[in-house]
């Protein structure tokens, strides 16, 4: 019979039949490698949105709060991320990051910020 190889090492793996790896190190390394592109791909887009979260938060004075769309720029908010967009009866489209959002008021390029009531 012909002695199974560990797919991370190379090793001889001894043990039970249905064994895959020699250790739980190789299969730790050889799982993290299988799924780190994925993995690297979903934690940047939450450090944006969490970015995001933290800079509506910080600005957000009482229940609402109207500031400047350039100085969100500044302070590195992206627009292109957001995690859900809620339109009012009033037909007004709010984009949440997470509970607070944020309302575009194009004519004087501002951008108005509201936390969501928890329901």
């Amino acid at each position: 019979m012909e002695k199974r190889k560990c797919p991370e090492c190379g090793e001889p793996i001894s043990g039970r039949t249905d064994k895959k790896f020699c250790s739980d190190l190789c299969r730790n390394s050889f799982n993290n490698k299988q799924n780190s592109d994925s993995t690297n791909y979903i934690r940047n887009i939450n450090n944006i949105l969490r970015k995001n979260r933290r800079i509506l938060e910080d600005h957000l004075e009482g229940e609402k709060t109207t500031v400047s769309r350039q100085k969100l720029i500044d302070k590195g908010f992206n627009f292109a991320y957001c995690t859900n967009v809620k339109t009012t009866n009033n037909n007004h489209k709010y984009t949440y990051c997470y509970e607070f959002g944020y309302l575009p008021i194009e004519e004087k390029d501002l951008i108005l910020i509201v936390k969501r009531k928890a329901e």
